[in-house]
This record gives structure tokens, C-alpha cells and sequence, in this order.
């Protein structure tokens, strides 16, 4: 591309903003303040709860809820209140991808109460975390 179609393109494209700033002018003049006073509260209160709800899919265990019983000194998987030995807690730290990671864990979390298991285990392990 030559020095003449790079200024001619880039002349092009000046007029063309000069034109969407004036069109952009145009409008915020044509809006009543109270009008975007609202838009504004309003994609406030939206931003405000979609990251409130983020939080809380991304971050569970911060979140308000019944509280679990006391475990005993030791280990536990991440996350949760659930005792686990150090080789699933090795072997959860060999999962590369953060959020299988975390399915992972929650889905032994959830096997090891509803089985009432105190202590998840290798074994455990390998058939809780089997999808």
C-alpha cells in the first residue's frame, strides 16, 4: 500500500468520525437527563446483582450458609469441611483445568456426606469422582 491510498483511507475515516462524534452530540442533546438518570441506575442495579450472583457461583464456600459440623485436625478437600488424606489431595492437584478441579471436588464433597463417610480415601476417591 502506497503513501497516497494510506493518507486517502486515513482522511476516509476522519470524516467519519467527525460525522459519529456530531451524530453522538446530537443525541445526548435529544435525551432528558432524567431518562438517563434512570438507563443509569438502572444498568447499575443490573451490574451490581449479575456480579453478586458471579461471586457466588465462583466462590460458593464465602457465600451465607448452614453451617457444617467441626471436623478434626487434618486435611480436608478444597473448599469444603469434608477430611481427605494427602494423596487425593495430590492427586486433585494433578487435575489441570481450575474448574474440573473444582467439579471434581465438590462431586466427592457431595458423595463422601451423602454416604457419611468421615474420611475420603484413594479409593473413595476414584469411585466418587467418576462422572
Amino acid at each position: 500500500m502506497d503513501d497516497s491510498t494510506l493518507d486517502q483511507r486515513l482522511a476516509a475515516l476522519e470524516s467519519r468520525l467527525v460525522r459519529l462524534e456530531a451524530m453522538l452530540g446530537t443525541v445526548t442533546e435529544r435525551l432528558p437527563a432524567a431518562a438517563l438518570d434512570d438507563a443509569k441506575a438502572g444498568i447499575q442495579a443490573w451490574v451490581t446483582e449479575y456480579v453478586s450472583l458471579r461471586l457466588q457461583q465462583l466462590v460458593p464456600e464465602t457465600c451465607e450458609h448452614a453451617p457444617e459440623e467441626t471436623v478434626a485436625e487434618g486435611p480436608v478437600l478444597p473448599g469444603t469441611r469434608v477430611r481427605c488424606t494427602d494423596e487425593v489431595l495430590h492427586r486433585l492437584g494433578r487435575i489441570p483445568i481450575p474448574f474440573v478441579r473444582q467439579m471434581v471436588t465438590q462431586r466427592v464433597a457431595e458423595t463422601a456426606r451423602a454416604e457419611n463417610v468421615g474420611l475420603v480415601d484413594v479409593s473413595f476417591f476414584e469411585r466418587a469422582a467418576t462422572f
